[in-house]
């Protein structure tokens, strides 16, 4: 979490308010949470009726914003003026005149979605130097996995690595669907400490069995059974798992396998340092690499390469579905 972002939940908590706060960037569900922090928990309920007003900037100018908040607080030590939407505000860096001396009783809000703030701007320097400046950056697929389980840690439901990455495969990088969601789990189950792949399935209705990040695996294992349920489920279900996203988990995993030939010997701790994966899967993965050999494992890195260019329609005339049972059948020879 960005340490800005703390700085700001801080100063509201010790009501230490800074007098303006510039957030911006892509994603939203940061700027959601912080503005509602502003709207909720600085004024009480009756402090709010005269002393928080809330501007859109598409329908406002600059100067209506800078009047607003050179007004004084009635009946409270301060007002809070938020800026929803500045990006569309007419003459937004005018701001930059109010932002030079603000209003000490004013607790002014800048929301600027969707996009940084242009740094070489005088607005970007001012909120550095004289209140608080948040960026809210899209967090990057590969990342989700450990931005779900730190979301967990921070709600106290613990969300082990399995769970997270079958959260990540399928719903995505939007975090407000995805802090939804485990809402619903816990709403459903609030004696319960951790996320297990039964609640997803039951709650969230993703299955456990068929889901992409079992798949390498039963690609890899011995239950031949379970590999051929799996790939007919996939290849009648292509738009739940595409075959860029595949090739990616399969990607992973046997990069994993390769790794697995030079971590023999070491203790499951050390092992678990060198894969980037808990403890609890080193001993399948170990075994999983004595089933397949390191040439066997680099052949098949050299299919994926192979199919990630045919997949986005590189030398292939074939659909998702053929694709994937072609792929799948070459791993196996």
């Amino acid at each position: 979490m960005n340490a800005e972002y703390k700085k700001i939940q801080q100063s509201i908590q010790l009501r230490q308010f800074a007098p303006f706060y510039l957030i911006d960037g892509e994603e939203p569900y940061y700027l959601d949470k912080i503005t509602t922090w502003f709207e909720n928990e600085i004024l009480t309920p009756a402090e709010k009726d005269f002393n928080l007003m809330v501007i859109y900037g598409k329908d406002a100018e600059w100067a209506d914003v800078v009047n607003a908040c050179r007004r004084f607080p009635m009946f409270a030590e301060k007002q809070v003026v938020i800026l929803k939407d500045a990006a569309s505000l007419k003459g937004f860096n005018d701001l930059a005149g109010y932002l030079e001396k603000p209003t000490p009783s004013t607790v002014f809000l800048i929301e600027h979605r969707g996009k940084k703030t242009d740094g070489r701007g005088k607005i970007v320097k001012l909120a550095k130097e004289k209140g608080f400046h948040f960026t809210s950056d899209k967090i990057k697929d590969d990342h989700m996995p450990q931005w779900i389980q730190a979301y967990g840690n921070e709600i106290g439901f613990k969300i082990g690595e399995r769970e997270s990455q079958i959260l990540a495969t399928y719903l995505g990088a939007d975090l407000q669907k995805i802090a939804n969601e485990i809402e619903k789990v816990r709403i459903n189950v609030p004696q319960d400490p951790a996320l297990t792949a039964e609640m997803i399935q039951k709650y969230i209705g993703i299955s456990k069995e068929y889901n992409i990040f079992e798949f390498p695996e039963a690609v890899t294992g011995n239950d031949r059974d379970k590999l051929y349920r799996m790939l007919a489920y996939f290849m009648a279900n292509t738009k739940a798992a595409p075959m860029p996203l595949l090739i990616g988990t399969f990607y992973n995993h046997f990069n994993r396998l390769y790794q697995a030939n030079f971590v023999r010997g070491k203790t499951d701790k050390e092992a678990a340092a060198a894969l980037g994966v808990s403890p609890y899967f080193v001993k399948n993965i170990m075994a999983a690499a004595q089933n397949w050999p390191l040439h066997r494992v680099e052949r098949c890195m050299l299919l994926l390469g192979k199919y990630s260019t045919m997949a986005v329609g590189i030398k292939n005339t074939t659909n998702d579905k053929e694709l994937l049972k072609e792929m799948i059948g070459q791993m196996l020879e």
